[in-house]
């Protein structure tokens, strides 16, 4: 009994800040099959469900978190100082303001309270993070996708807080997730092309590519309520990376499964959202066609790591020391 108490324990020791990214997937695919409803007739029921699930999810993550931090603050500070998990913790405000976009539509007290106080941590992450690179000499080889994680959270900020701040406020957070998204995108493909490959673990963070430009043609249209010129170019930019990435399948097939695989979720159902959102304003039959691609691919995706996760729960081979 006290070999298994000290073992729960060490669980909650080693319990990783990586975790958020099941919140960021599940309430990705909640948004997707809530848009689904509204533009694709799909039942109703199934973003219901899922906000349930991806809102317990999220309050179950923070409270083990919290309790971490309670017990074994000196890991939480260990975790906030590495070069790259550093950047997962903002995958806490990007899960609170995801969540104010499941509940904009059908609670809106309850988005405002899940989308204030998620982008005022945002905007602390953001300058907290920006400054760690700039103050501390950073590896060529600890940039990887995972240090976009910071910045689409500013991209997220005006897609749920239209309504709750000014659009100049919004603007600032759009503005700001444009311009670290191109700096960032040329530093990391500098790295991929010129330098050592990414870490296996790692190599799910390929899809975080996908997510700026996404997330950033969604954002646009919720401030200017228009498919223009620039909001097209985010659009094919977001679709090129997913078809790159898809090309490259086989460097994903056969990777050992790490919680990073959550990294795969996030950015298909902000695709999958982009593309519904397009077809929606253009009514394109490819769109139409690739919409529900999106949805299956999206759906199979996180039924896998979903299946990978909870299989590996059980072996107790997640929240263990690296």
């Amino acid at each position: 009994m006290e070999e298994k108490s000290a073992c729960e324990h060490n669980r909650i020791k080693f319990f990783p800040i990586m975790m958020y990214a099941i919140v960021m997937g599940m309430s990705g695919l909640t948004i997707m099959y809530q848009k689904a409803a509204l533009w694709l007739s799909m039942s109703p029921w199934i973003g219901t469900v899922l906000m349930g699930i991806s809102t317990l999810l999220f309050c179950v993550i923070t409270l083990l978190y919290v309790l971490k931090y309670l017990k074994y603050a000196p890991a939480v500070q260990k975790e906030f100082s590495h070069p790259i998990r550093l950047n997962f913790f903002a995958a806490i405000s990007i899960s609170m303001l995801m969540l104010a976009i499941v509940y904009k539509e059908t609670y809106p007290p309850v988005a405002a309270i899940f989308w204030y106080p998620g982008t005022l941590l945002h905007f602390y992450l953001t300058m907290y993070t920006v400054s760690f690179w700039i103050n501390r000499n950073q590896e060529l080889e600890h940039s990887n996708p995972a240090w976009f994680i910071p910045i689409v959270g500013n991209l997220l900020v005006p897609v749920g807080g239209v309504g709750f701040a000014s659009h100049g406020i919004l603007m600032y957070f759009f503005s700001c997730g444009l311009f670290f998204w191109i700096v960032l995108f040329a530093i990391l493909l500098n790295r991929i092309i010129f330098h050592h490959q990414l870490v296996v673990k790692f190599m799910p963070t390929m899809f975080i590519l996908i997510a700026p430009p996404a997330v950033g043609f969604i954002a646009y249209f919720k401030m200017y309520g228009t498919i223009d010129a620039f909001s097209t170019i985010l659009f094919n930019l977001a679709l090129f990376f997913t078809l790159l990435l898809a090309f490259m399948y086989k460097n994903f097939v056969k990777i050992k499964f790490f919680i990073s695989w959550w990294a795969f979720v996030f950015p298909l159902a902000a695709m999958a959202i982009s593309t519904m959102l397009m077809y929606h304003e253009t009514k394109d039959l490819i769109l139409w066609g690739l919409s529900y691609a999106m949805i299956a691919v999206t759906s199979i995706v996180i039924a896998v790591v979903a299946y990978q996760t909870i299989l590996h729960m059980q072996r107790g081979e997640i929240c263990v020391q690296e």
